[in-house]
């Protein structure tokens, strides 16, 4: 049986999407979940933001894999199959996504928008806090994503649930 692959969008697969795979990666090995966390963006911008990847590393997760790349990677033939897609931006959930492929079909889409922490106002103290509070929020979805019965769930039940945790 193949791994539950969820994508996580945004623009520049700079900071939301990359906290969140980060933290969908590291939960679903703590709970021994077989579920593959993928993040790419539209117009990656080729580098992860530092406060990123500092407040993935100071909640215990292996930031060793986490790199900005393109949405094109997970459209070819040769890409991994997706259960869901989740946009994290506003940005990338107003633009046309390629064809991504899913199991049994095309995969389920879901929208969780997350201010931008690198836009936050103030100081550095004031953006570290924006990441840390955007890497909490973020972890909590993903755990409530971790807690479905994802091998049972049909891709528009799967929708259902994900837009569902989406509003919580």
């Amino acid at each position: 049986m193949t791994a539950t692959g969820i994508l996580i969008l945004c623009t520049h697969n700079s900071a939301r999407s990359v906290l969140a795979e980060g933290m969908l990666a590291h939960w679903a090995r703590r709970l021994g979940k077989d579920v593959r966390a993928y993040s790419a963006g539209s117009a990656p911008s080729g580098r992860v933001h530092p406060l990123a990847l500092e407040v993935l590393g100071a909640a215990g997760v292996d930031c060793a894999s986490l790199h900005s790349k393109s949405w094109d990677a997970f459209a070819g033939p040769e890409a991994p199959p997706l259960a869901a897609v989740i946009t994290v931006c506003d940005n990338a959930a107003a633009e046309t996504c390629p064809v991504f492929h899913g199991v049994g079909g095309r995969p389920a889409r879901a929208h969780w928008g997350y201010p931008d922490p690198s836009s936050a106002e103030g100081g550095e103290g004031d953006r570290r806090r924006a990441f840390e509070l955007t890497r909490q929020a973020i972890g909590y979805r993903m755990l409530q994503l971790l807690a479905l019965p994802l091998a049972d769930l049909t891709p528009p039940a799967l929708q259902a649930a994900l837009q569902h945790i989406g509003t919580t």
